[in-house]
């Protein structure tokens, strides 16, 4: 699940669908990029992130928070906010963050500095996600 910043996302009906994991879609924002002032996008990885194996830094501007509860469990927490979670439900695992990071202009490497591992930091999280599934 990818939410957005409070402007960005109707809160109410995506909140009905991840309480159903444990998690809850604060209506705020967090790290406003403001003009090219990347680094208050930045958000760095420690050496081995259960999730984020290979990077040190990721990209991440105007996300929202988290309130989690079981079964949801935090992936990445900044100053006492979860701003990653996942929740296993079923059979099945769910990945949440409060902004839809991985897209073309934050993954590409043309528009956001070499340090930010966004692109690694992608594939990273598709291997995990593919080590959850329950393979017969």
């Amino acid at each position: 699940m990818m939410a957005n910043d409070s402007n960005n996302v109707e809160f109410n009906h995506y909140n009905e669908l991840a309480e159903k994991f444990g998690i809850y879609w604060n209506e705020n924002m967090r790290h406003d990029v403001i003009d090219n002032k990347y680094e208050q996008g930045g958000l760095p990885i420690a050496p081995n992130h259960p999730v984020f194996k290979n990077v040190k830094k990721d990209y991440i501007k105007q996300i929202c928070t988290q309130t989690i509860d079981k079964p949801a469990i935090s992936v990445y927490t900044e100053n006492g906010e979860v701003l990653m979670s996942f929740a296993r439900f079923g059979k099945g695992t769910v990945f949440a963050v409060g902004d839809p990071w991985f897209y073309n202009e934050y993954l590409d490497g043309r528009k956001i500095p070499a340090e930010f591992e966004n692109y690694q930091a992608a594939t990273d999280l598709v291997q995990w996600l593919m080590k959850q599934a329950v393979i017969k």
